[in-house]
C-alpha cells in the first residue's frame, strides 16, 4: 500500500490514499491531509489546511514552469469531531515527532529521487500566524515538504555546517551562490557583532549566524529558503553550489531541478507537459471523517483448500478475530466456492463472546469451484448494509486458486466501490488479479506459503490492522516462530515495559498434542491446566490474566512425535502514556523485473522516538521456497538514508521469479538498544539559517529485553533474464576528508561486491582542486595510490591515510571521490565528493565581518585615490 502522507503534529499526515498520489492532467490529486485522532476539534484547522494548499498550489504553479498545481485534496477529521458535513473515510494516523517543535518536515526513507513517507505539520504551525515570520509563507514551505515528498529532493542548507571553506574564503551553505550572505554573531542583549573564528577549523564559531536582505533578487533555491519574498523556484544546474556540504549534494550531486525532471516518479509527466495556458483555478476540498472499521472476511472454500488449508485458515482467522480486530469494529463474514453464502451479517464486537462467537462461524469445509466474483459481490452486499456504500470499508479476500469464473469481470467495479481491499493468495497459482485488486484500493497484497511451519498466514492476518493513532489499543506482535521436531521446542520471548496488557501465547500443532509448559519472569510456570485447548483446530491458547510480567518468559514445548509447531505471542500497551515500540517493513517496490536492487525497510520506534542499536533481519522467501536472510542496518551508508535514525534498510539482490514474502524480527537482548531524538534542521529566514537545534539526546532503553515481528507486503519478481543482474558495488555516501600537514585522512563505510553485501575488489581513489571535473570527469582527476588499500567486508569503517605527493599550501582545498570494482569489473557510482582545506590554526580572538571588509577596502581605495590626486596634481 503506497501511503505518502503529510501529518499534522495534530498531527497531520498528508498520504495518498488508496491509489496514491498521481497526476490527473496537470494537477495533483488524491492527496490526503489527515488529523490524529489526539488533536481536539477546532475547525480552524480545516480553513487554514485550504489556505496552505491554495497558496502552495498557485506558488507549486510558478516553480515548476507553469505546468502543474493542486487540483484536490481530501482533509480527514478524526471521529470524535462533531460535524454533519463529515462522509466517512478510512486512513492511517499516526503520532507525532516531539523533537521538531513547531517545525515542519518530511520523512524520507529512501534514496535520491525516491518518495517520501509523509510530511509532518503541527496544528501550533498552522494556527499561529507569528510562526510565518520565522519559516515563511505557509504555502511555500508546504511546497518545500512537498518536494522532499513526491521528488525525492533534499535540503540545500545545513544546520550542522553552516560554513565551509572554498577557493581560500569562507561561504555560507546554500544554493545558489547568488544568493548573499553577511556573517554575525547576536549578543545576548540582541546587538550583532563580529564573528569569532575557530582556531581548530579557522570556521567561524557555532555562534556565527548568516543574515539575508529579505528583498535581495535571486528567484532560487526553494530548498534552501523558500522564505525569501524573491524565491520561486528551484536550483538549476547553470547555478548549482556543488561545493556546499548540505543533504541534496551528498545523496544526489545534482541540481534539485534536474532530480525532479530526471529521477523522481514524476519524471515523464513533467517533461511532456505542455505548461497551464492561465493561472490554476483553486484546489477543490472534501472533508471526510473516520468512523468506526467495517471489515468484511471472504474465505475460499473450494475444494483446492481441503486439508491443511482450510485449517490454517480457520487458525488465522480465529486469532484475527480474537486477538487482532478491535473492539467496536464492525465484522460480516462470508465464504465462497461454487455458490457463495454469508456466515455472518456485520456484527459489533463489543465483548469476548461476540468474538467467540463470530469465530464459531468460521468455515471448517471445503468443496466445489472458485468462483471469486461471486464471493467479492457477497460481501460488497454485506458492507452496503450499515450505510449504503462501501467506502472506506474493508475486505480481507482470502484465495488459493485460480479463478473459475472470470474475475478480471468484477475487478474494476469492486475497485470502484471504494472498499479497502486486502488480498491473501495462499498458493503459487492464486489469480494475478489480486494484487491489482489490493494496489488500486490502498489494500495490502500478501502472500503466504502453506508450509505447516512458517506461520506466514497467522503473520498475514495479524499485519491487517488499521492505526488511529492511538497505538495503546493496538495489537504488538512479539513472537511467530515455527518449527519441525519430535523433541523440545524452546525459546525466550520478552515482554517490555511498554507492553504486556492482553497478552496471550497461541501454539498450533500438526498432528498430536503436545505438552506445553511457558514461565513468567519470576518463576511462575503455566500448563495446559492454565491455557484452552481447541482440539478440531489443533491450536493451544494462553491468555495472561491482567498485565503480564516484564521480563523474559520461557516456552517449553514437547512434541512425542515428528511434527510441526508454531508460536504466536501478542500483546498491547500497559499504561495510555507509554506508546508501545513497534517495527514496520515494507520493500521499496512491489514488482521488479531484476534490473533495479530491491530494498528492505524496517522502522523501529516508539511513538516518534527512533529506537537505534536494536538487531533487525529480514527474511525474503519466494513461493518457490527460496530463502535469504538479511540483517539490516542503520549505519548511513549503502541502501541506508540516515544514521541512526531508527530506519534499518539493506538493499536485496537475490530475487527469483515470483511472488515472495517479507517477514521482520527485532530484539534487543544485551542491552544495546537506546532511544534516540534525530533532527535535521529545516531552512528558516529572518536572523538565522536554522531555528535553535533541541538537543540531540540518546538514552538507555530502559524497558529492558524486547521482541518484535512484523510482516510486510508481499512483492512479485519477473526476471528480464535467467538471473538478477550482477549489481556492482554500492555508491559510497559518506566519504570524508581531512589535511594533516601534507597527509590526506580520507574515512567512509565500506561498500560490498553487489551493492552492500560481500566485499568489493578495490578502490579507485581521485582527487583534484576541480569539484566540478570529478564530478562529471572522474577518471580525469589525479589517482591515489590505493596499493596497500584491501577492501573490508561491507559495513566496515574504512581509514586510510595517504600523502599526495605535492606540498599542500595554505588555503588550499582539495577535492576527493572514490569508485569500487567487484571481481566482474563492474564499477560503482562515483562516491559523494569529499572536500578537505589545509587552513593554517589562526587566534582564537580574530574575527571575521564582511562589512568591516568592505569598510575597509573603501577606506584604502578611496585614501589611494587621494594620495595619488595629491602627489600629481
Amino acid at each position: 500500500m503506497d501511503s505518502r502522507m503529510v501529518f499534522v503534529l495534530l498531527w497531520m499526515l498528508l498520504l495518498s490514499t488508496s491509489t496514491g498520489i498521481k497526476l490527473d492532467g496537470n494537477g495533483y490529486v488524491d492527496v490526503v491531509i489527515a488529523i490524529s485522532s489526539k488533536v481536539p476539534q477546532d475547525n480552524r484547522l480545516i480553513d487554514k489546511i485550504k489556505e496552505m494548499v491554495t497558496e502552495g498550489s498557485l506558488y507549486l504553479y510558478h516553480a515548476l514552469d507553469e505546468k502543474v498545481y493542486f487540483k484536490e485534496a481530501t482533509i480527514l477529521v478524526p471521529p470524535q469531531w462533531n460535524g454533519t458535513n463529515f462522509t466517512k473515510a478510512r486512513t492511517e494516523i499516526d503520532n507525532a515527532n516531539p523533537s521538531y517543535g513547531f517545525e515542519p518536515y518530511t520523512n524520507q526513507y529512501g534514496e535520491c529521487g525516491a518518495e517520501g513517507e509523509y510530511i509532518h505539520f503541527t496544528p501550533e504551525y498552522l494556527l499561529n500566524d507569528t510562526l510565518t515570520e520565522l519559516y515563511g509563507s505557509r504555502g511555500k514551505i508546504f511546497v518545500h515538504e512537498w518536494a522532499h515528498l513526491r521528488w525525492g529532493v533534499f535540503d540545500e542548507c545545513n544546520g550542522e555546517k553552516p560554513f565551509y571553506h572554498s577557493n581560500g574564503g569562507i561561504e555560507a551553505t546554500r544554493c545558489s551562490k547568488n544568493i548573499k550572505v553577511e556573517f554575525y554573531e547576536v549578543t545576548a542583549g540582541g546587538s550583532l557583532q563580529q564573528c569569532s573564528i575557530d582556531p581548530q577549523t579557522s570556521l567561524p564559531t557555532k555562534g556565527c549566524m548568516f543574515f539575508l536582505d529579505r528583498n535581495q533578487i535571486t528567484n532560487s533555491s526553494i530548498m534552501f529558503l523558500p522564505s525569501l519574498n524573491a524565491v520561486t523556484t528551484f536550483c538549476h544546474e547553470n547555478e548549482h553550489n556543488y561545493e556546499a556540504p548540505n543533504m541534496q549534494n551528498k545523496k544526489c550531486e545534482k541540481a534539485t531541478w534536474t532530480v525532479i525532471f530526471e529521477d523522481s516518479v514524476d519524471k515523464d509527466a513533467l517533461r511532456s507537459l505542455k505548461p497551464l495556458q492561465s493561472p490554476p483555478p483553486p484546489p477543490s476540498f472534501k472533508v471526510v471523517q473516520r468512523k468506526q472499521r467495517v471489515v468484511c472476511l471472504i474465505l475460499d472454500v473450494s475444494g483446492s483448500m481441503a486439508g491443511s488449508r482450510i485449517l490454517q485458515q480457520q487458525q488465522a482467522a480465529t486469532h484475527f478475530l480474537r486477538n487482532i480486530i478491535e473492539n467496536q469494529a464492525r465484522v460480516g463474514i462470508v465464504q465462497f466456492s461454487t455458490e457463495a453464502s454469508t456466515l455472518s451479517r456485520l456484527t459489533t464486537i463489543s465483548s469476548d463472546t461476540t468474538r467467540e462467537n463470530l469465530i464459531k462461524l468460521l468455515p471448517k469445509v471445503a468443496g466445489g469451484w472458485t468462483n471469486m466474483c461471486l464471493g467479492l459481490s457477497q460481501g460488497l452486499q454485506i458492507l452496503q448494509e450499515d450505510n449504503g456504500d462501501a467506502l472506506g470499508d474493508e475486505i480481507i479476500f482470502l484465495t488459493d486458486g485460480q479463478a473459475t469464473d472470470n474475475i478480471a469481470v468484477c475487478v474494476p467495479s469492486a475497485i470502484q466501490s471504494g472498499a479497502i481491499i486486502h488480498t491473501l493468495a495462499f498458493s503459487n497459482s492464486a489469480a494475478r488479479e489480486l494484487t491489482e485488486m489490493a494496489n488500486k484500493t490502498g489494500g495490502q497484497f500478501l502472500s503466504p506459503n502453506d508450509k505447516t511451519t512458517s506461520n506466514q498466514l497467522m503473520d498475514a492476518f495479524a499485519s491487517l490492522t488499521l492505526s488511529t493513532g492511538d497505538y495503546i489499543k493496538e495489537p504488538v506482535q512479539l513472537e511467530s516462530v515455527g518449527a519441525r521436531t519430535s523433541d523440545w521446542f524452546n525459546g525466550t520471548v520478552s515482554v517490555d515495559q511498554t507492553v504486556g496488557n492482553k497478552t496471550s501465547f497461541v501454539i498450533i500443532y500438526e498432528t498430536s498434542f503436545p505438552s506445553v509448559y511457558i514461565q513468567s519472569p519470576s518463576g511462575s510456570v503455566y500448563t495446559q491446566t492454565n491455557m484452552s485447548h481447541d482440539v478440531s483446530q489443533k491450536t493451544v491458547t494462553l491468555k495472561i490474566p491482567g498485565t503480564a510480567e516484564h521480563g523474559d518468559w520461557k516456552y517449553s514445548i514437547q512434541a512425542k512425535i515428528l511434527q510441526a509447531l508454531t508460536l504466536t505471542v501478542t500483546s498491547q500497551a500497559t499504561q495510555a502514556d507509554v506508546p508501545p515500540i513497534i517495527v514496520k517493513t515494507h520493500m521499496n517496490q512491489q514488482f521488479s523485473d531484476g534490473t533495479k536492487p530491491m530494498i528492505v525497510f524496517a522502522e523501529v520506534s516508539q511513538s516518534y522516538r527512533p529506537v537505534i542499536n536494536a538487531e533487525v533481519w529480514a527474511t525474503l522467501e519466494s513461493e518457490t521456497g527460496s530463502i535469504h536472510i538479511l540483517q539490516l542496518l542503520d549505519n548511513g551508508a549503502g541502501a541506508d538514508a540516515f544514521q541512526n535514525d531508527g530506519i534499518y534498510s539493506r538493499y536485496f539482490t537475490k530475487m527469483v521469479n515470483g511472488r515472495s514474502s517479507l517477514k521482520v524480527r527485532v530484539k534487543n537482548q544485551d542491552g544495546q538498544t537506546k532511544f534516540a531524538a534525530l533532527y535535521v534542521p529545516g531552512c528558516v529566514l529572518n536572523v538565522q539559517l536554522s531555528p535553535p537545534k533541541p538537543p540531540i539526546f540518546e538514552e538507555p532503553l530502559d524497558v529492558g529485553n524486547f521482541t518484535r515481528t512484523d510482516t510486510g507486503e508481499s512483492f512479485m519478481v519477473k526476471l528480464s533474464g535467467q538471473a538478477p543482474s550482477n549489481f556492482p558495488p554500492n555508491r559510497i555516501t559518506d566519504l570524508s576528508a581531512e589535511i594533516q600537514e601534507d597527509t590526506v585522512l580520507l574515512n567512509w563505510t565500506a561498500p560490498g561486491e553487489d551493492l552492500d553485501q560481500g566485499t568489493a575488489k578495490s578502490y579507485e581513489i581521485r582527487w583534484s582542486f576541480d569539484l566540478k571535473m570529478l564530478r562529471f570527469n572522474f577518471s580525469n582527476g589525479h589517482e591515489v595510490n590505493t596499493t596497500a588499500v584491501s577492501p573490508q567486508k561491507a559495513g566496515s569503517v574504512e581509514q586510510h591515510s595517504f600523502n599526495l605527493n605535492i606540498t599542500i599550501q595554505n588555503g588550499t582545498t582539495l577535492f576527493f571521490a572514490v569508485q569500487s570494482e567487484d571481481k566482474q569489473k563492474a564499477k560503482s557510482e562515483t562516491s559523494n565528493i569529499a572536500q578537505a582545506s589545509k587552513i593554517l590554526p589562526v587566534n582564537a580572538n580574530n574575527k571575521i565581518s564582511s562589512q568591516l571588509k568592505k569598510q575597509l577596502f573603501y577606506f584604502y581605495f578611496y585614501l589611494f585615490i587621494y594620495l595619488f590626486i595629491y602627489l600629481f596634481s
